[in-house]
């Protein structure tokens, strides 16, 4: 019985002294997680942590910068630099080329300070993040078309701010990227002689982008398409409108040729018009993006979505 019981006893001392020494190695786990998560935290005023948040900028390590103006504006939400180091993050983010956490923070300094003076700046870079992404016109058009739309909107809303010239310019080129994505998709079709759904992609170049130097050839290419449809009488109106407006363009006399019976080849062109010797506009103008800036204002933006007279008189004819 004696030695039944001290046998219970030795069970239930080693028993416990097991539990104890895998609390001690939990409890030294998790004092080893917590100082990791010290080691993470930098606790400081706003004038520290945005200092050296700065410094860290200067020498190009930007995850890092972003990381401390995340500090200033958690530690300190309601001071006045809460929402500059907000932009900061953005900003940070767009140098380190992570554009999407970079419109992320866009969006929430939108959010919380619609009224604030860097508001026109917000739009202004994350229109850049999106125009960073653009690619070639056979590419999926989705930030192209992003892009386009913020800097037209800076140019509508904040007409007097130092970012307006430079999105007026930027609009532009996008505006121009995106008639080409459309002439890529409708002669793709055209070459497939899906003519009807190749006719509307030139005609919505003719009418949404009047501005683009695309419009003769889409004129020309829905010329092509309506022969092919043996749609003599609309081929002829859509021609006539290339002539009057293009009078010069070898589009205009491609088109003559092709109703005159010279040519029939649908794709046989002449050499596609060259493109504007400025091509893509660079990511910054006069160092505009370099930092978050007190809000001057952007002019109404050329060609806002509103049709010119040729597309008035096209959706006339047509």
């Amino acid at each position: 019985m004696t030695a039944g019981i001290t046998r219970a006893a030795v069970r239930a001392r080693s028993g416990s002294a097991i539990a104890l020494a895998m609390s001690a190695a939990l409890l030294i786990g998790g004092c080893g997680s917590l100082g990791q998560e010290d080691d993470d935290y930098t606790e400081g005023t706003v004038h520290q942590l945005y200092s050296r948040a700065y410094d860290l900028m200067q020498e190009k390590q930007y995850a890092d910068a972003a990381k401390l103006f995340g500090e200033v504006d958690r530690q300190h939400p309601y001071s006045a630099w809460a929402p500059r180091s907000q932009l900061m993050v953005a900003y940070a983010n767009y140098l380190a080329r992570d554009f999407e956490t970079a419109r992320l923070s866009l969006d929430r300094f939108l959010r919380l300070n619609p009224a604030h003076r860097d508001v026109p700046y917000a739009h202004y870079l994350k229109a850049l993040c999106f125009f960073e992404e653009v690619r070639d016109t056979k590419r999926d058009p989705g930030p192209t078309f992003a892009a386009y739309n913020e800097f037209t909107l800076i140019a509508e809303r904040f007409p007097t701010t130092k970012y307006a010239e430079d999105s007026r310019r930027k609009a532009a080129v996008l505006r121009d990227h995106l008639a080409g994505h459309e002439m890529e998709v409708g002669r793709f079709y055209q070459a497939k002689n899906q003519h009807l759904a190749a006719i509307n992609r030139f005609k919505r170049v003719v009418q949404e982008f009047q501005q683009s130097r695309h419009v003769a050839e889409a004129l020309h290419r829905m010329t092509e398409s309506y022969v092919a449809l043996g749609l003599r009488d609309e081929a002829g109106r859509t021609a006539a409108i290339l002539g009057r407006n293009f009078p010069r363009s070898p589009w205009r006399t491609d088109s003559a040729a092709l109703l005159e019976g010279k040519r029939s080849s649908p794709l046989g062109s002449p050499p596609e018009p060259k493109a504007p010797a400025s091509g893509k506009a660079s990511g910054k103008t006069n160092g505009t993006a370099a930092k978050p800036a007190a809000g001057e204002q952007p002019e109404a933006a050329a060609g806002s979505g509103k049709k010119s007279w040729l597309g008035r008189l096209f959706d006339r004819i047509f």
